[in-house]
């Protein structure tokens, strides 16, 4: 299986970068790829509107450690895990995203995917230093 880890540097303290990417609330400011609508809670899971459709989201329990892992369980049923970290940066924070090629997928998906998740990070950080 392959991988693509995609980062953006952001010129904020990892704790404040590692709050904002971790509230399931602000998820629609910045992650389009994961979140386009309306948020809901259904136990400890976040059901959102995706372009994928309706996806659920389980976060990683909070931790000081930047894990910001997520699962996401497909429309179809099928769970995506994605692993998301908060990194200390001599410029602040460095987030990184890990992108997994899903067996099946072609060429052409994996790097539409790649630059989905490259635009999401450079919302987060604009976000955070606008």
């Amino acid at each position: 299986m392959e991988s693509r880890h995609l980062s953006a540097v952001i010129r904020r303290d990892r704790r404040e970068v590692a709050a904002v990417a971790g509230d399931p609330e602000r998820l629609p400011q910045w992650a389009a790829g994961l979140a386009s609508g309306a948020l809901r809670r259904e136990g400890d899971a976040l059901v959102v509107d995706s372009p994928m459709g309706e996806v659920r989201v389980r976060f990683a329990p909070p931790n000081d450690l930047g894990v910001l892992d997520h699962d996401v369980t497909l429309p179809g049923g099928a769970v995506v895990h994605n692993p998301l970290r908060v990194l200390a940066h001599p410029l602040g924070a460095e987030v990184v995203f890990t992108l997994r090629r899903l067996p099946g997928m072609s060429a052409d998906a994996f790097e539409a995917d790649a630059r989905a998740v490259a635009a999401d990070l450079e919302r987060l950080r604009a976000l955070l230093e606008d």
